[in-house]
C-alpha cells in the first residue's frame, strides 16, 4: 500500500488570531459561519465563546472562485516551481481555481523545509499569516522526487488551501480505526504523540460543518492511506494518490467556473495581502449575534 502521506494541517494559535481569521472568513463568505445545530447540542457541555465560535467556521472562499498568488522561499530553480504549480493547479480542471507565481509575497507562500513535514494552513486562514512566514511546506522537495509524489502530495497540499479538510476525519471513516492500534502505529512509524494521532485520526469532523459529499469518500486525495492493521475490520483505508472522480466533481460545485467573476486577484495591497473582492460584506460583530442568537434558541443555556 502506499505510504501514508502524514500531512499536519496547520491550525491558527487560539486568541485574537483566531478571532480575526473568523471575521475574515465571514466577510469573503457568509457560508463560513458556525454550524449552529452542532454547537447547539452542546449546550451546557461547552461554553459558547467568541473563540469557540471562530475555530467552529468553515474556511470556504466562496462560490466566486478563488484565485491566489504563489511565491517560493529559499529561492528553489524555475523548473520545480513550474512543476509544483502545474501541480496546484490541477483542481482547475474543473473549478475556477487558479494559483499564479509572483515574485513578490504570495498569498500562498511555499516552503521547502527539511524535517517540517507536510502541511498547509486551511482555506482563508493563510491570509492570517505573516508575509515573512510560509503558508504551506513540502519537506524537501526537489526535481528528483518521484511524480507520484508530487500528484499525491501537492495536490493534497493545495487542496487544504482551498479549503478542503481531511475526508478520512469523517465519522464513518473514524469509526473504522482502533485506536489503540493507531496510536501504536503512527508512533512506531512516524514518531507522532498520542495526542497528535487523536487530532489528525481518531477525531471525527462535525459533518454539519462539511461542505462536501453526502458520504465519505475513501479515494480521496484528502483521504490519508491508512493499513488494515489499524483497523476494527482488518481492512485498509485504501486512501487517494490523485485527485478523483468525486474530489472534481466537489470543486467544481464549490468553486463553479460559469457564472461567477473570480473573487481574488493578486495585486498586493497595503496592508500586505492582495485586494479581495468580498463575495458579501457582513456586520462585523457576527460573531456575538451568533452567540446571542444561540443564547435565545437555548434560553436555559449557561
Amino acid at each position: 500500500m502506499t505510504k501514508t502521506i502524514a500531512c499536519k494541517p496547520k491550525s491558527l494559535p487560539p486568541g485574537e488570531s483566531t478571532l480575526r481569521a473568523a471575521r475574515r472568513a465571514f466577510e469573503i463568505n457568509p457560508a463560513n459561519r458556525p454550524h449552529l445545530e452542532g454547537l447547539l447540542h452542546n449546550v451546557g457541555e461547552i461554553a459558547i465563546t467568541p473563540a469557540r465560535l471562530a475555530v467552529s467556521r468553515r474556511r470556504y472562499w466562496g462560490p466566486g472562485g478563488v484565485h491566489l498568488t504563489v511565491s517560493f522561499l529559499g529561492d528553489p530553480p524555475a523548473e520545480l516551481r513550474a512543476r509544483i504549480l502545474s501541480h496546484m493547479n490541477a483542481w482547475s480542471e474543473t473549478a475556477n481555481v487558479a494559483f499564479v507565481e509572483t515574485q513578490g509575497d504570495g498569498q500562498v507562500r511555499i516552503a521547502r523545509t527539511e524535517g517540517d513535514g507536510y502541511w498547509s494552513y486551511l482555506g482563508t486562514d493563510i491570509l492570517e499569516i505573516p508575509l515573512h512566514q510560509p503558508t504551506m511546506n513540502l519537506d524537501s522537495f526537489t526535481m528528483q522526487t518521484e511524480e507520484s509524489e508530487f500528484r499525491r502530495v501537492v495536490r493534497h497540499e493545495a487542496g487544504h488551501t482551498l479549503g478542503f479538510v481531511h475526508e478520512h476525519l469523517r465519522r464513518e471513516l473514524v469509526e473504522r480505526i482502533d485506536r489503540d492500534k493507531a496510536i501504536e502505529y503512527f508512533r512506531d512509524h512516524y514518531g507522532w504523540p498520542e495526542e497528535m494521532t487523536v487530532a489528525q485520526v481518531l477525531t471525527p469532523l462535525e459533518e454539519g460543518s462539511l461542505l462536501g459529499t453526502s458520504t465519505a469518500d475513501a479515494r480521496s486525495i484528502m483521504c490519508y492511506q491508512l493499513p488494515g492493521k489499524i483497523t476494527t475490520d482488518g481492512q485498509p483505508i485504501i486512501g487517494g494518490v490523485d485527485i478523483d472522480p468525486d474530489d472534481a466533481k466537489l470543486a467544481a460545485k464549490l468553486y463553479p467556473r460559469s457564472g461567477h467573476q473570480p473573487a481574488h486577484t493578486g495585486a498586493r495591497a497595503t496592508n500586505g495581502h492582495s485586494p479581495i473582492m468580498f463575495v458579501a460584506i457582513t456586520d462585523s460583530d457576527l460573531i456575538a449575534d451568533v452567540i446571542a442568537a444561540t443564547q435565545r434558541a437555548r434560553p436555559d443555556a449557561p
